[in-house]
This record gives structure tokens, sequence and C-alpha cells, in this order.
């Protein structure tokens, strides 16, 4: 009989996450994130107030997005996915 191991789930992921979250996820910094909304870089973002908060939707489409082969060329480019 096999014992069940009662291992406590991970954190669900938040819906959102301010600048320090996604710069903590993406080994950056919070400065590197401004500088791309000042460029209009990176992922879209909602902006309430001084409060820029990003949604996991858009940043994983993001992510997914940035997803490349060994030439540099897109993964989703030439149907691959």
């Amino acid at each position: 009989m096999r014992r069940k191991l009662n291992l406590p789930l991970p954190p669900p992921e938040p819906r959102a996450f301010n600048e320090q979250q996604l710069a903590d996820r993406w080994g950056l910094s919070t400065r590197t994130l401004q500088n791309w909304r000042r460029m209009s870089l990176g992922p879209v973002y909602l902006k309430l107030g001084n409060r820029v908060s990003y949604r996991i939707e858009d940043i994983q489409r993001y992510e997914r997005d940035a997803l490349r082969r060994g030439s540099g060329e897109p993964l989703h480019a030439g149907g691959a996915r």
C-alpha cells in the first residue's frame, strides 16, 4: 500500500505583479522596467495613480512571444509552437 504524502501546495500565482515582483521574476532591476515603460517596451501594464501593475496573462503572453530558437527566430514563426 502506498503512503499519501501531505506536501504543502505552492502558493497560487498572483493575478497581477507589482513592479518589484516582476523585476524579481525576471532577474531585472525595477529601473529596467521603468525604462521599458518609458520606451513602450515590455509587457502592457496597468497604471492607477502611482501604482503600476502587470497582469499575469500579459506577463505570460510577453514571455511566450519572447521565446526564440537558436537562430534568434521567434519560436511562433513558421507555425511551430
